[in-house]
């Protein structure tokens, strides 16, 4: 049975531990403490205009959704900051369905779209091709090192 819950403070802790058991391992191999991915989660969570689930099957937490929704000229628009699926469950197709309720939720507050950014030619970008999602060719996304 599949249960989604807004994504709060009082279940943060295990968001936390999703996100570093899955982005410290392949294909990231980032490297992020308890800290640093608590404080990032955090920051999401208390983002203007937040929106974010949490989703179980079984009882199990299988993996989480977060972003915010942003003015733009033509209405709201949703910020796609985390999907995070747990290794063991990847492949199975819980991040489709959490990306499809997700989608739900997002036309039923009536934002009209939804953008991200993910890594170039890899598993997370054939992952969003398989949903229906495009690259833009009206962006660039443009980086400065400062030290």
């Amino acid at each position: 049975m599949t249960e989604i819950v807004p994504l709060t403070s009082e279940n943060l802790e295990l968001c936390i531990e999703l996100y570093m058991n899955v982005f410290n391992r392949e294909p990231w191999n980032e490297r992020w403490t308890y800290e640093t991915a608590k404080e990032r989660l955090s920051d999401l969570l208390h983002t203007p205009k937040f929106l974010g689930f949490l989703f179980y099957v079984d009882g199990n937490p299988v993996g989480f959704v977060a972003g915010n929704s942003k003015v733009s000229y033509q209405g709201l628009t949703y910020y796609l900051a985390e999907l995070c699926v747990n290794n063991e469950l990847q492949g199975k197709g819980h991040g489709s369905k959490m990306l499809r309720s997700l989608e739900a939720e997002l036309q039923k507050r009536e934002i009209k779209s939804l953008y991200l950014l993910t890594a170039y030619d890899g598993l997370a970008e054939a992952f969003y091709l398989k949903n229906d999602y495009v690259v833009n060719e009206d962006r660039v996304v443009m980086k400065k090192i400062l030290f």
